[in-house]
């Protein structure tokens, strides 16, 4: 939903807006309809790198099998140890927060590998620690340690 549905109905709208300007403009050139039209393309620009940025790099699915992570990104299916997890972070002013793992060896998805996690629905607090960042980092620190994860 986040990731291919959200993005086309936002870009459509606004290409939709972009559409009536060009189509007003040119049935009738006046001054009123072209800020219309820059403004229309601007935010179909901006949207487009935000979307780049923000949303289409996150991995589809992200299963924790225990040990390592099976992440899948559009055809490709990865497994990421838990040792191979050089750092957890969470972002903390987007909306849904972002789960980024930057790797110590890159995989075919690369050295990071950015998802949502789930996350309870009554957190509201943008500073409250996410239960799965906090248990991913516990869990890859005593992976790349060699102790046993409790």
């Amino acid at each position: 939903m986040m990731k291919r549905v959200f993005p086309a109905i936002w870009m459509g709208g606004v290409l939709a807006g972009f559409l009536v300007g060009v189509f007003s403009v040119a049935s009738k050139p006046t001054a009123g309809a072209w800020p219309f039209v820059l403004v229309s393309l601007a935010m179909l620009v901006f949207g487009y790198f935000l979307f780049r940025k923000l949303v289409w790099d996150l991995a589809d699915e992200v299963q924790d099998a225990g040990s390592y992570l099976l992440v899948r990104k559009g055809p490709l299916e990865q497994r990421v140890q838990l040792g191979n997890i050089l750092n957890v972070s969470m972002s903390q002013f987007t909306n849904p927060r972002r789960l980024t793992l930057r790797l110590r060896n890159p995989c075919e998805l690369g050295d990071e590998i950015a998802f949502i996690p789930k996350a309870p629905v009554w957190q509201w607090n943008p500073f409250a620690r996410n239960p799965v960042a906090e248990d991913l980092m516990r869990r890859a620190d005593s992976a790349r340690n060699g102790a046993v994860p409790a």
